[in-house]
């Protein structure tokens, strides 16, 4: 199973929201911080839930989610 993290690009988000209602395993929700422009931003839950699929990063229209996969290696 992939697992993931995002990065939010707190100076570009401006509040929308819309990747909070796209993410599938819940792992974004509205912040309490206000950015330098004066939105309430988003944050990552990190909760380990993530498994990188994107969606986030993709409907966002300020290009301000990077999605990163994790990969985890087996240990012997």
């Amino acid at each position: 199973m992939k697992k993931g993290r995002i990065i939010i690009d707190e100076n570009r988000c401006k509040g929308c929201m819309i990747c909070i209602g796209t993410c599938r395993v819940k792992e974004i929700r509205a912040s309490s911080k206000i950015n330098k422009t004066g939105y309430n931003i988003v944050e990552f839950c990190n909760e380990g839930r993530c498994n990188a699929c994107t969606l986030c990063g993709i409907v966002c229209p300020d290009a301000a989610i990077e999605v990163i996969e994790i990969i985890e290696t087996e240990t012997k």
